[in-house]
């Protein structure tokens, strides 16, 4: 079964940074939009992060502030989130997700653990 699988998350200090990957088929991704969410500690639903549109323009929701970056690389099938001077909240469990009209795709999830 084709599926989306992220990579790379750990336990990082405060203040540091870490890369996120997801491996991401274009079987997947054709089409579709596709980003990264979380879940935070203590958190009960997944937010969005950033994602590509399926035109290829990136968006950022408000609270990234300029710390994340996502990127991608069409040639591997992969999307990539850099993410810098982490901060003990943003602990938590990161998803990858491509979605489209019809169907929707998540990841399992990578734990970030940010150490005060």
């Amino acid at each position: 079964q084709v599926q989306l699988v992220e990579s790379g998350g750990g336990y990082v200090q405060t203040g540091g940074s870490t890369r996120l990957s997801c491996a991401a088929p274009r079987s997947i991704t054709d089409k579709r939009e596709i980003g990264w969410y979380r879940r935070l500690i203590g958190g009960s639903q997944r937010e969005l992060i950033a994602y590509f549109t399926s035109a290829g323009d990136a968006n950022y929701e408000k609270f990234v502030k300029g710390r994340f970056t996502i990127s991608r690389d069409n040639a591997e099938d992969m999307v990539y989130l850099q993410m810098t001077d982490l901060k003990p909240e943003d602990t938590g469990v990161y998803y990858c997700r491509a979605w489209g009209y019809v169907r929707e795709y998540w990841g399992q999830g990578t734990q970030v653990i940010v150490s005060s």
